[in-house]
């Protein structure tokens, strides 16, 4: 009866342990399901703040740009016609401008015969200036004598210069004659001549050929002077697609700009471009006109970035 008594408590015990295993299990299992719950995803924040532009619709010149010099348009070297006879007075020098007829240089002990052959005159010959026109170089001193066909004077006939434009075998093939073009001479100096002449050959050493500028006015231009031009070979103006310099990107041989998804992702887009004029490039393929493109910062971004745009300002 006693045994039978003192097993009771025991199981009571062993009842209690398993209620509080359970419990502890159950504790357990609360708590891991609590730790597997998914996390919600960070929102993507954007990369940048933008803002947009697209193509927009220009009236363009077309243009080529050559080096070349300024050269008289033509050049007149003035000799005596006699031998051995002296240069009494040379009345001009360097730069002097003169007119045809001009007594240039007056020639001592000239004699020539008249009508009648036994007659024999004195008489003081004289040289002139065959054209109007400026003294290029003068090497007649007074009292040398003369040398037939030794060079006594150049002289730029009509005061007139022009440009000898340099250019290549493709280039010239652009050209026409009665294009305009613009020549820079000087500080700011800027003088719109027409093509006179094209030559048909190249130099086969330098593989260049030249194009001849008329300047209409070229009053105080030195010849020789180096200058740089553009000829205008769009005849006139031509319609094209442009966007602003800082939105075009380039990469190695690769040109591209930055679209701007629907959802604020960024991906590149390779652009064939044209010609330029300013900050502006011409965008012949590549681009839809009404895509929008970053303006500007697109360096700082990668293929996929999210980006906020923002509104220009009015």
């Amino acid at each position: 009866m006693n045994m039978h008594i003192k097993r009771k408590p025991m199981i009571i015990s062993i009842a209690l342990l398993a209620l509080a295993l359970a419990a502890g299990s159950a504790w357990v299992i609360d708590t891991g399901t609590a730790k597997a719950e998914p996390t919600v995803p960070a929102e993507s924040r954007p990369a940048l703040t933008v803002r947009t532009t697209v193509l927009q619709q220009d009236k363009w010149g077309r243009t080529l740009s050559a080096n070349g010099s300024i050269l008289p348009w033509q050049e007149a070297v003035i000799s005596a016609q006699v031998q051995g006879v002296r240069l009494a007075e040379v009345k001009v020098s360097i730069g002097d401008h003169v007119k045809q007829g001009d007594v240039l240089v007056t020639l001592d002990n000239f004699a020539r015969l008249g009508d009648d052959p036994a007659a024999t005159h004195s008489a003081q010959g004289r040289i002139v200036a065959p054209y109007d026109g400026v003294i290029s170089a003068a090497s007649a001193n007074s009292g040398s004598m003369s040398q037939p066909g030794a060079e006594l004077f150049r002289l730029i006939r009509n005061e007139r210069l022009e440009w000898r434009a340099e250019l290549t075998a493709e280039e010239l093939m652009l050209l026409r004659k009665g294009m305009t073009a613009e020549v820079a001479v000087g500080e700011g100096r800027v003088i719109r001549g027409t093509v006179r002449a094209i030559s048909p050959a190249v130099n086969l050493q330098s593989r260049y050929g030249y194009a001849l500028v008329t300047l209409p006015d070229s009053t105080g231009i030195i010849a020789g002077l180096f200058a740089h031009g553009t000829f205008d070979i769009s005849n006139g103006k031509r319609s094209l697609l442009s966007l602003p310099q800082s939105a075009v990107l380039q990469r190695g041989s690769m040109t591209f700009v930055l679209v701007v998804g629907a959802d604020g992702h960024v991906h590149e887009r390779e652009v064939k471009v044209g010609q330029r004029n300013g900050d502006r490039v011409e965008i012949k393929q590549g681009l839809k006109p009404d895509e929008p493109v970053v303006e500007s910062g697109g360096a700082f971004l990668t293929e996929g970035d999210v980006v906020q745009v923002v509104k220009a300002q009015a």
